[in-house]
């Protein structure tokens, strides 16, 4: 195949086959994406997670059981994290890898993709925490399920983001924003009156699957089935969402 060169020629290298195989090897073992940063005690080099990374010989991981009442058989979900700037002030777990197992073999296709791309997400780096969100946002056509607790589910893909949202939690890549020291309080001795008045009344005690008394509706803010009314509004004894503020 010829080739026309239309412009003229200035000058010419040749490329011998050990600086190729050189400049092959010097791009495929970039570990990680470095940044440098000033501290008190001077300059110091932080790795952050990149998709170029290579992958260690191992990895630290966890693993979260999910049973689910559409399906027989439960599933597990595995997190494995690499340990970045280990024995520095700037240690961190960051997500690598996810796999998901069960001996259900309905959701075998979608669930094998799921994991090659959210793992892929992971290894990308940067902030992964808009997973959950897509993931819990996902309906199942046929209806959710509530889980044991009173805790509404809209899919099995959501309890799947929530899984992930704890492990995310757990490394400290979300905050949680759970009720602090005084609103706590405040909703315990909400559930402690509630729970007297209602057994002075009625006798009725807290459903056997869930630590909200009976009668409880759902919230909307936490699917929770948690909402009671208390001093003519209703009140999550969970979350501690009213509809009076």
């Amino acid at each position: 195949m010829s080739i026309k060169i239309e412009k003229k020629i200035v000058g010419y290298d040749v490329i011998k086959p050990t600086q190729s195989e050189d400049n092959s090897k010097a791009d495929s073992v970039v570990p990680a994406v470095t940044e440098s940063l000033n501290t008190d005690e001077g300059s110091a080099t932080i790795v952050q997670m990149h998709e170029k990374v290579v992958r260690p010989e191992m990895l630290v991981g966890s693993t979260y059981k999910i049973k689910t009442p559409i399906s027989e058989h439960a599933f597990y979900i595995t997190i494995n994290d690499m340990l970045l700037n280990p024995g520095t002030p700037y240690e961190k777990r960051r997500p690598f890898e996810i796999f998901i197992n069960s001996k259900n073999m309905d959701h075998y296709q979608w669930i094998s993709g799921l994991t090659l791309i959210i793992s892929a997400v992971f290894r990308k780096g940067g902030d992964v925490t808009f997973l959950v969100d897509e993931l819990k946002s996902v309906f199942d056509p046929k209806g959710g399920y509530f889980k044991r607790g009173g805790r509404f589910m809209p899919s099995l893909v959501a309890e799947i983001g929530e899984a992930i949202e704890s492990h995310l939690k757990m490394i400290g890549m979300i905050i949680d924003n759970n009720l602090d020291e005084h609103q706590q309080a405040l909703v315990d001795q909400k559930r402690r009156e509630y729970n007297e008045k209602q057994a002075a009344t009625n006798g009725n005690v807290p459903n056997e699957d869930s630590s909200f008394p009976a009668g409880s509706s759902l919230c909307r803010k936490c699917n929770v089935i948690a909402s009671i009314m208390m001093d003519g509004c209703m009140t999550c004894l969970n979350c501690g969402d009213s509809k009076c503020g």
